[in-house]
């Protein structure tokens, strides 16, 4: 049966924790006595307590033995700073290299340029030629490609412009309905007054009227005599 491996925890029991400790403390003390016996080897071995008391082990010198891990690790630090002499000889070959490289880009870039050109053959000129020709028709080809972008751009705004000012035009002649047709009905209206006023005409027309000049007594007898006649 394979048990699995236990997570160790600070132990939370004061009194279990201090006996643990003593009990460990002394296991880890009797081991380095043992290995520096053993193994003929240099030993120094530090430890504080919870309570900050110091007990240490050292198989020769504690002071000699620090000293000692001082000079060590100071020399490893050294020797991780300061490269090997191959790899330094790889980095100037690299260096040079890329300055070549650099000073190649350089020429190259002054003979696109126009300039420079005094050393260069034929066949170099005729390639030189040839290879900005292709630069000029992949920069006109892009430039076509930007055009039809913009192009395309400009006829989606151009629709979306469209279909607003539809929409502006179809609530402003919603809004102005009203209105033509208020004033359309004042013609109809003014049209159909004058027609009324020639019937009232016509029928005042129709009234027969007499003016009677004279005395009361003449007005009197003639309207007898109109209406006898009738």
């Amino acid at each position: 049966m394979v048990r699995g491996k236990t997570q160790m925890r600070r132990i939370e029991n004061a009194t279990s924790r201090q006996v643990t400790f003593s009990k460990r403390r002394n296991g880890l003390l009797k081991k380095a006595f043992e290995l520096s016996v053993l193994c003929d080897a240099e030993v120094a071995l530090i430890i504080f307590s919870p309570r900050g008391k110091l007990y240490e082990f050292a198989s020769s010198s504690m002071q000699q033995t620090i000293e000692r891990y001082k000079r060590q690790t100071k020399d490893n630090q050294s020797k991780e700073k300061t490269p090997p002499e191959e790899d330094t000889l790889h980095l100037k070959t690299e260096a040079a290299s890329m300055a070549k490289k650099i000073e190649l880009l350089e020429a190259a870039k002054r003979k696109l340029l126009g300039e420079g050109l005094g050393a260069c053959t034929l066949e170099e000129l005729q390639k030189l030629e040839q290879q900005m020709e292709r630069s000029v028709t992949r920069i006109r080809g892009r430039k076509t490609e930007v055009f039809k972008e913009q192009i395309e751009r400009l006829k989606e705004k151009e629709k979306a412009l469209a279909a607003e000012n539809a929409i502006l035009l179809e609530k402003c002649g919603l809004q102005s309905n009203p209105q033509q047709s208020n004033q359309s009905d004042e013609p109809a209206r003014e049209e159909a007054q004058p027609a009324d006023n020639t019937e009232d005409s016509s029928q005042i027309s129709d009234v027969e009227t007499e003016l009677f000049i004279g005395p009361p007594e003449k007005r009197a007898k003639r309207c007898s005599n109109n209406g006898s006649n009738n």
